[in-house]
Order: structure tokens, then sequence, then C-alpha cells
């Protein structure tokens, strides 16, 4: 069982503070989605949970050890979080296999004739065994994100975090990118989103987490947020965007 604890979590950029008093819990197989608008704290607080922002107070806990401790290697927590971002990020001078072989290779020091079998099923198992050797430039932005999901998979991962992944993408697109993240649930993986997709976190999410000004106004199980929420400011924003 793994457990991910936020406790009080707290992050300024100088005057502003992005993040104020964040509290969750997030267990094995669980997904999470984190909804609000734009400046709510969404990305910010991903990227706390994988070390990308230091956070100013509180405690990130997984499975009971403080991993927000100033001086923390980090590496070693980002092999156990993985994070996919709403740009690719994808390294475009190499291709789709060799973008998801970096990490593994230079982390685990394994040979790449040793990583390929599995790194391999994982592009089987999203559709894109054909797009392997192709570079970046030559996918789609439905396959360049899934070539990203990809790659963070290759870490083997127990939690995933991932950033608002359908945002960059053409509508027609977003589907098989969502796909991918049923598949995944159906799995077990352990994820937190921050997304606009209030459909789909309304069929899967365990949890959604409304976000205002830095806080978690109000998480209740999609049914009875998206029915009957109880914070003013979630019936606005719902009343908005559904």
């Amino acid at each position: 069982m793994t457990r991910l604890t936020l406790e009080n979590i707290r992050k300024s950029f100088g005057s502003n503070q992005v993040l104020n008093g964040i509290d969750l819990t997030v267990d094995t197989g669980q997904m999470v989605c984190l909804i609000g608008a734009s400046g709510s704290g969404k990305s910010t607080l991903l990227k706390c949970l994988n070390l990308l922002e230091p956070i100013d107070n509180g405690r990130i806990l997984l499975d009971g050890q403080d991993i927000s401790e100033p001086g923390l290697d980090p590496q070693p927590i980002r092999q156990r979080i993985g994070m996919v971002f709403q740009s690719f990020n994808l390294f475009p001078h190499m291709t789709a296999l060799d973008n998801a072989l970096l990490a593994p290779r230079r982390v685990h020091r394994l040979p790449r004739s040793d990583l390929l079998p599995r790194i391999q099923s994982l592009f089987d198992r999203f559709g894109l065994a054909d797009r392997m050797h192709h570079y970046p430039d030559q996918l789609s932005g439905g396959q360049q994100q899934r070539t990203a999901i990809v790659r963070a998979l290759a870490m083997q991962p127990e939690i995933m975090l991932f950033d608002e992944i359908t945002s960059a993408l053409d509508p027609e697109l977003v589907g098989e990118v969502l796909d991918v993240l049923r598949q995944l649930r159906t799995e077990g993986m352990t994820m937190i989103l921050a997304t606009h997709e209030m459909a789909f976190a309304r069929e899967l999410a365990d949890t959604v987490c409304f976000l205002d000004a830095g806080r978690i106004l109000e998480q209740a199980p999609p049914a009875e947020l998206f029915t009957n929420p109880k914070h003013p400011r979630t019936r606005a924003f719902l009343a908005r965007v559904l």
C-alpha cells in the first residue's frame, strides 16, 4: 500500500500565495481529480508533489516519510512519483523509443537490451507499436502525449501525476489520451490529475477536489460534487463549465 499525505501545504511566489493550506490523502489505486479555474493552484500543487517546487510550509508524506524536507535528494522520489505535463517535453532529436529508454537507462544503469521488452510492451499497450521509431515531429499531438505517458511509466512509478495533459491537444485527439488514463485506472495505478475534462472526472475519479485561490474548497466523490456541490464557489464554477 502506498499512501501520499499532504498536510497544510503552503507555497508563495513573492507576495502571491498560490497554495494556502492544502490537506489531502491519496491511497493506492485511487484517482483524484483536481478541478478549478486557471490560477487556482492545481499545477503548482502537482509540481510540489514531484519536488519540482519546494513548499514553504507543511509536509508531504510518502508512506510516512517526509519527502518535502529541504536537502532531500529528489531523484529516488521522482522514480516513485512520475509526472506528465501539458507540453509533451519530448527530445526532438530522439525517437519515441529512445525518449522512453533514456531515464531508466541512466537511473537504473541497465543496458538497452534488458529494457527493450518492457518498454516495447508499453508502446504496444497504448497503440504506439508502429510509432516507436518515429521522431516527435512525425507524431500527432495525441501520439506525442501518449509517448510522454509511456516515458513516465518506463520508470515504473507507484503514483502518476498528470497536469492538464489534454489541454494542448486538438479536440479529436483528447479521447485517445483519456483512453490511456482509463486503462491505467483499470490496472490500479494511483493517479492525481489536474483536468478540465469534467465528464472524465465524473466518470472515473474516486474523489474530485475543487481548488480556488490555493485552497481545496470542496472534495467529494464525483456523484456528490457534480450533482450537489456544497460551496457557492463550486456551484458557480460548475455552472460555468458544465
